[in-house]
């Protein structure tokens, strides 16, 4: 019997050695479909007008939330076999509708395949000063809230950039800020990609290491995906007395360095920042609510 909720062994190893995994099917479509009704309306866009897109691409506020145990069991089951257990994650997690809509990011242009080439790669975490063991990011998510076709603006993931970013962290016990570490200059050092497509109601979990870069999307096809993080209650821990205690997220961490266990320890405060997105997206939300009618607050 596999001492794992949902994944199987395939799986597993996949991410071990990919840094992600996708699990298909944790929701259904019609159950957020007013929310992506609702989002077109936020924005005073039509949907099934392309003309009144104004935007390329655009990060929203949210407004509506669920829990995700409750919402997708089957994602979050996953989630907790990739971090070790309930008891490490910090709850609760959540799933907004703060989209990040690819409305036509490069249209006009060729579609671009995924390589060191496209521009925009980077690490996730402007809110936090990154080490090794940072617990702000146990996992990157990208949840697919409709269907995203080939060449539609899926997001870029770099598969073998766990080691890259693990063995520059290994090296800054002090941490790095988001700008410190600029760490879309590792992408170089990549050769494996992925474009995250599939059906609405799909889940990519990644390792927080993973590298992404938005794509272009020239198909008339809004893109619909929310990339929350889920985080640990504490720090990583590399160097566990049990082997077998090691989460999924810290034994890929050790793989990418080729070692079995590592005394890990920071030399600087842990950091919360402030990125400026956020009052960005607090003056779209006061615009949005505007529009709507909608009380301020």
């Amino acid at each position: 019997m596999s001492e794992y909720r949902v994944l199987t062994e395939e799986q597993v190893e996949q991410f071990l050695t990919e840094g992600f995994v996708k699990i298909e099917g944790c929701f259904k479509k019609e159950d957020i479909q007013t929310w992506l009704d609702f989002a077109f309306e936020r924005l005073g866009y039509d949907a099934a007008d392309a003309s009144t897109w104004a935007e390329e691409r655009i990060h929203m506020p949210h407004m509506n939330q669920v829990d995700v145990a409750t919402f997708a069991p089957r994602a979050w089951g996953a989630i907790c076999d990739l971090m070790g257990g309930e008891d490490r994650i910090k709850t609760p997690v959540t799933w907004r509708d703060g989209f990040i809509v690819n409305f036509k990011l490069g249209v006009g242009e060729p579609w671009e395949p995924p390589s060191p080439r496209v521009k925009g790669w980077h690490k996730d975490g402007d809110w936090f000063r990154h080490f090794l063991d940072s617990p702000e990011q146990g996992l990157l998510t990208v949840i697919l809230w409709d269907d995203v076709l080939p060449q539609s603006g899926g997001t870029f993931v770099a598969t073998d950039s766990v080691g890259p970013v693990a063995r520059y962290l290994v090296d800054f016990p002090e941490g790095l800020t988001p700008q410190e570490g600029a760490f879309g200059k590792l992408i170089d050092q990549c050769s494996h990609f992925v474009e995250a497509t599939g059906k609405a109601g799909d889940v990519y979990l990644l390792h927080p290491f993973i590298l992404h870069s938005a794509s272009r999307n020239p198909s008339g096809r809004a893109r619909f995906i929310t990339n929350p993080a889920v985080s640990f209650e504490e720090p990583m821990n590399f160097n566990r007395k049990d082997p077998a205690a090691y989460s999924l997220v810290e034994r890929a961490v050790l793989r990418a360095l080729g070692v079995e266990d590592l005394n890990f320890q920071i030399t600087r405060e842990r950091e919360r920042i402030t990125p400026e997105r956020v009052a960005r997206q607090q003056r779209m939300l006061e615009e949005q609510k505007s529009r709507l009618g909608m009380a301020q607050g």
